[in-house]
């Protein structure tokens, strides 16, 4: 791209990294803005009435029918899921009391893998080591490792994606029906669901929520009972789906948290987890697209081209072939669901990029793009001239110069001469499955050209429009070296390379305070990034500010509950006109980045 033709413009357009305090407000991704329930109407009564279901000439007949119809369609769902075979991720925090704080992380555990929900609930790891054997049980926690915490199954926690896959029926349970709530803008009935006498181990015993339409459950809330087993613990949890495609609602997160269950044998379990599951329609995107629309031209148009064709530079053609096992690998991670397709992240990261090249006078060809790992892992790494930083690390930044900072240690690689291996250019050699992608791909640097990079990352930033605002940049830096030995399973990469501890940027940056609420050194996992669990597409979440009411709400780091907004799949070309596009922001007119309020 010409440096003519680029300017600084602010990456505030989309992402909403200027605000501390603002970028405080966590949903996990859109904001809930929950129509008033009959419960929130009505004033509080003095008898205990039970709610009556309400039924209307669209629906079943009588409360049974509704009850039928729920499972019925549950077992369908059930069936349909068999078919799938998506990533899941499940992220632990094990928490321990804090006087000040209220509870904090004291270590941690990460599991990815790809769920063959055709052979039942069965989680193959996608991580380079796998602790799979016989201890691996359809429990969430197991026996106790060690005498210094707690040991988890990913299988334990992918199989709350169902109510019960088998035995959801009048014979196993009651159906006791509570009222109507909207969640998002979803209208729903709940009901409470018990697990009948001398119906066996391992019910679902809890809430669920049905839609009103198609009767699905998409959402379900409670534990499986009993709670104590021979060989762990059932775990409560709430059970999130989404509607992705007409008539099918996809598992898409799980909330599970326990705050001090008792007489475990070698202390308390008080722990909070995240799981999410995302690429069930896992193919080439807008690939497929082109395919379709692909037309034979006639052959002089061709001819012409060729004669258009210039000669190529041994230079040329060493940027070419880098460029080409570039492409390679982002099609392959972007195929086995661990790239998002290129959108409007992207954007706001290049024009991050952008900023740091035009004050620098960098004119870098073959261009830099950006791309996000779908990850919850804080890592950030190059491919080629792709700079990809992961989902769970764009959650965790307090504003945009901690992005500039992340970024410009990545372009600050691209410059000092980072590349590919030529084995990605062949094309065999990126032909991975998808359980096997982190096994055989890495795209992590020494420990020297990481110093390279950061030194140059530094000169970058002193030309930037960052230079005066890189005090919270330093802060954040702080804060994962604060928190690394409480969460290494967080702070640590799987394809790249973790954050790096540039020290001059340290060393600049104010005293850490945790208990001072207006210093937002870093925020919650889940602020910044929502993902669509069908398509893997990501986009910035749309949130109101919110106002701190006490430093145990700053979180760094943490696992919260996710609250997504539901909605109703909609047919794009039924969707409402989107706004217009936008220019390319490499060509808008000169804008002065936003200062962090």
């Amino acid at each position: 791209m010409g440096r003519g033709l680029r300017y600084v413009v602010g990456a505030a357009l989309g992402l909403v990294l200027a605000g501390g305090l603002a970028a405080q407000s966590q949903p996990q991704t859109q904001p809930q803005q929950t129509p008033p329930t009959q419960a929130q109407v009505q004033q509080p009564q003095t008898a205990q009435t039970p709610e009556r279901l309400v039924i209307t000439p669209s629906q079943p007949g009588t409360e049974a029918e509704v009850i039928d119809r729920i499972i019925a369609r549950e077992h369908q769902e059930v069936a349909t899921l068999r078919h799938f075979n998506p990533v899941v991720e499940t992220y632990v925090q094990d928490m321990k009391p804090d006087a000040q704080l209220g509870s904090v992380p004291q270590r941690d555990h990460y599991y990815l893998g790809v769920a063959e929900l055709s052979k039942g609930v069965v989680d193959r790891s996608m991580l380079p080591r796998d602790d799979s054997g016989w201890k691996h049980k359809l429990n969430p926690i197991k026996d106790v490792g060690d005498l210094l915490g707690n040991s988890y199954v990913p299988s334990g926690f992918l199989q709350m994606i169902f109510v019960d896959p088998v035995y959801f029926d009048r014979q196993h349970y009651r159906f006791d029906y509570v009222r109507n709530e909207f969640l998002g803008s979803v209208k729903c009935l709940v009901f409470d669901v018990t697990p009948l006498p001398k119906s066996g181990n391992g019910r679902f015993q809890g809430r669920v929520w049905v839609e009103n339409q198609d009767y699905s459950i998409v959402r379900f809330n409670g534990v499986f009972v009993p709670v104590a087993r021979t060989f762990g613990w059932n775990l409560h949890f709430d059970s999130w789906r989404t509607n992705v495609t007409p008539n099918l609602w996809v598992p898409s997160y799980i909330y599970s948290a326990e705050s001090d269950l008792k007489d475990f044998p070698f202390g308390h379990v008080r722990y909070r987890s995240q799981t999410r599951l995302w690429g069930f329609d896992l193919k080439l995107g807008n690939k497929e697209t082109e395919f379709s629309d692909l037309q034979i031209e006639a052959a002089k148009p061709i001819q012409d081209q060729a004669d258009a064709s210039k000669d190529v530079s041994p230079v040329m053609a060493e940027r070419e072939w880098q460029r080409e096992g570039e492409d390679n690998v982002i099609e392959r991670l972007q195929r086995n669901g661990l790239l998002a397709p290129p959108g409007p992240v992207d954007k706001v990261l290049c024009t991050v990029v952008n900023n740091l090249e035009v004050t620098n006078n960098l004119d870098i060809e073959p261009e830099i793009r950006c791309r996000v790992l779908l990850t919850s892992t804080l890592e950030a790494f190059t491919i080629g001239h792709t700079i990809v930083v992961s989902r769970g690390l764009l959650d965790v930044l307090p504003d945009e110069p901690s992005l500039a900072a992340i970024l410009a240690h990545e372009l600050g690689a691209v410059v000092t001469g980072s590349q590919l291996p030529d084995a990605y250019s062949f094309n065999d050699t990126t032909m991975v499955a998808t359980a096997d992608t982190m096994k055989r791909m890495s795209f992590r640097n020494t420990q020297g050209d990481e110093e390279i990079a950061a030194k140059k990352a530094v000169e970058l930033l002193k030309n930037s429009p960052y230079k005066n605002q890189l005090g919270t940049a330093g802060l954040f830096l702080k804060q994962v070296a604060a928190e690394q030995k409480q969460l290494p399973s967080l702070i640590s990469a799987n394809l790249g390379n973790r954050v790096f501890m540039a020290s001059q940027l340290v060393q600049a940056a104010p005293a850490l305070q945790p208990m001072k609420v207006d210093q937002i050194a870093a925020l919650p996992l889940g602020s910044r990034i929502v993902l669509d669990s069908w398509d893997d597409t990501v986009d910035l979440v749309k949130t109101k500010p919110v106002q701190l009411l006490s430093a145990r709400e700053k979180m760094p780091f943490e696992v919260t509950p996710f609250m997504p907004y539901l909605t109703r799949y909609q047919n794009s070309s039924d969707a409402t006109a989107a706004a217009p596009t936008k220019p390319d922001l490499a060509k808008q007119n000169p804008q002065t980045p936003q200062n962090p309020q």
